[in-house]
């Protein structure tokens, strides 16, 4: 009795899974009748025959994110890297997800590996980091266009990582360890260059203040020079104008004569004391000079008789 009981439950059951379907508000479900496609069912309550109706694909609508495997590519300066990635997509079309192709998940997988290898294969090593917008954006179109009748949508190509070999990665660390040592080597010289730059200009202008300076003390000394020089010949003309008028006034001549005679006599006094000159009376300088004279022609004279003396002689 309790084993025809369990197979009636178990007969119920199946009936009753079979007759009624839940399809969720995440997907969407293929039903066939008797091995033929009968409609797409929507989320929510609906009927199905058993036996003859079956919920043959239930599919996923919302968006997917696939993780795209670690591969090795080839650069096209000849430089292995690994790479990896994620490729977002999403059921457009049930019924061509379900029919169109066995497994969108790994033919979507493949082909981004496949298209990555091929855009790795154009560019350099140095650019498969500056270029990895665009290389995403090529990645979604071929996928995108070769996924169409699979009924899938690809809407973006995320590059997680691209690894060089350990090689290449020591390589590329010396190189921007020397591209940073050149830099500030670089740097330094400029910086240098600008000093030297700095303080040519500085003692430039130095020397430019200083000549500037010097130029204007002339100019001044100049000026005051020939401000003196003119002082002084307006007092001269002054002096002269007024002694001028004094000499035209009763007794004036004399007064001049008198001024000469003083400073004659003055200056006269001063030639006594610095040369070595006899000062005598006119008729005892007069004296002096005959006598001078007798003795130059009686010393001439016996000189004169002297030489005769000697050629008779001789």
């Amino acid at each position: 009795m309790w084993t025809t009981l369990l197979i009636f439950i178990a007969v119920l059951y199946v009936i009753i899974t079979r007759l009624f379907i839940i399809v969720e508000m995440r997907e969407e479900v293929i039903q066939e009748r008797l091995g033929k496609f009968k409609k797409t069912l929507k989320p929510g309550f609906h009927f199905m025959i058993p036996f003859v109706d079956r919920a043959a694909y239930h599919q996923e609508m919302r968006e997917q994110v696939l993780d795209v495997p670690s591969q090795t590519c080839i650069t096209n300066d000849n430089i292995e890297v690994s790479v990896d990635g994620l490729i977002y997509v999403k059921v457009m079309d049930s019924y061509k997800a379900s029919y169109g192709i066995s497994d969108y998940v790994a033919a979507a997988v493949n082909l981004a590996q496949t298209t990555m290898r091929s855009e790795v294969g154009r560019i350099s090593l140095d650019d498969t980091f500056s270029e990895r917008e665009k290389m995403n954006e090529n990645i979604v179109h071929e996928i995108d266009k070769a996924a169409d009748p699979w009924g899938i949508k690809v809407t973006r190509y995320e590059i997680k990582n691209i690894r060089p070999s350990n090689e290449i990665v020591d390589t590329m660390e010396k190189q921007m360890e020397a591209e940073r040592i050149k830099r500030a080597d670089i740097t330094n010289s400029e910086g240098f260059r600008e000093s030297r730059i700095n303080e040519s200009k500085g003692e430039q202008q130095s020397q430019v203040l200083i000549s500037e300076a010097q130029r204007q003390k002339r100019i001044n000394e100049a000026k005051g020079r020939a401000q003196e020089i003119q002082l002084v010949a307006i007092a001269t003309a002054k002096g002269v104008e007024r002694v001028a008028k004094a000499i035209e006034r009763p007794g004036g001549g004399v007064a001049v004569k008198s001024k000469l005679v003083e400073q004659y006599i003055k200056q006269f006094g001063e030639i006594i004391k610095t040369t070595n000159v006899s000062v005598l009376p006119t008729e005892t300088a007069n004296l002096k000079t005959f006598f001078e004279g007798v003795s130059t022609i009686s010393n001439h004279t016996r000189d004169e008789n002297t030489k005769k003396s000697n050629q008779k002689g001789s």
